[in-house]
């Protein structure tokens, strides 16, 4: 479905110069990873106090940062499997993160108890894509990506939200919403994706525990 994922390419594309920089100095995709959370951290702290021209750079500054680490990884072929461990930790983070800033911008500004039971439901519902996404990477299918309402669109949405704290209640529910229909429509690409069963050898029971009894 179509997403703001499609510019991540174009972003990388703008930040070659420090590619090139950590290729040449050395510098830890690892690095980036924490850029990402410590600006992701920031953004969450300006979206709190409504701060949302702050909140929109440090917000870009978490996207940079989660672009970097794997392009740099591969730009110094050091890429490893431990290394997608610690990037998904950093999004993951940095996505609380900013949703943990959206509830202090409710409790600041004194929303209704009912918005801010919703921004909670918020943060719980915008974990499902990427439930889904390593479930189904799990089982062998590609890392999904992508919206209608990835952690891009999250992002624009929570500076939305601080600039214009009235809307909260309808941002709740916006984020909410998209997130399961984005975590259905991954949840179906990876169904598309994987493999469908085949017979089982004989002795094997369908469980994959051993022999059948």
């Amino acid at each position: 479905m179509p997403s703001l994922y499609g510019l991540k390419h174009w972003y990388t594309r703008r930040l070659t110069f420090l590619i090139n920089a950590s290729v040449r100095h050395g510098i830890s995709p690892d690095t980036w990873t924490l850029v990402g959370v410590i600006a992701g951290a920031l953004g969450a702290g300006a979206i709190a106090l409504g701060w949302w021209p702050l909140a929109f750079l440090l917000l870009a500054a978490r996207l940079g940062g989660a672009n970097l680490d794997g392009a740099v990884a591969r730009a110094r072929g050091v890429s490893r499997p431990f290394g997608f461990v610690l990037n998904e930790i950093g999004d993951r983070a940095s996505d609380l993160l900013m949703m943990a800033g959206l509830v202090g911008l409710g409790v600041r500004i004194g929303a209704p108890r009912a918005t801010i039971v919703a921004l909670l439901i918020a943060a719980l519902a915008a974990t499902l894509p990427t439930f889904i996404s390593l479930s189904a990477a799990g089982a062998g299918a590609p890392r999904l990506n992508g919206g209608p309402l990835g952690k891009t669109e999250r992002c624009l949405i929570a500076v939305v939200a601080s600039a214009v704290p009235s809307w909260l209640a309808p941002v709740a529910w916006l984020l909410i919403a998209g997130s399961i229909l984005t975590a259905g429509a991954r949840l179906a690409r990876a169904h598309r994706l994987l493999p469908s069963p085949g017979p089982l050898p004989e002795g094997v029971s369908p469980l994959g525990a051993g022999p059948a009894e």
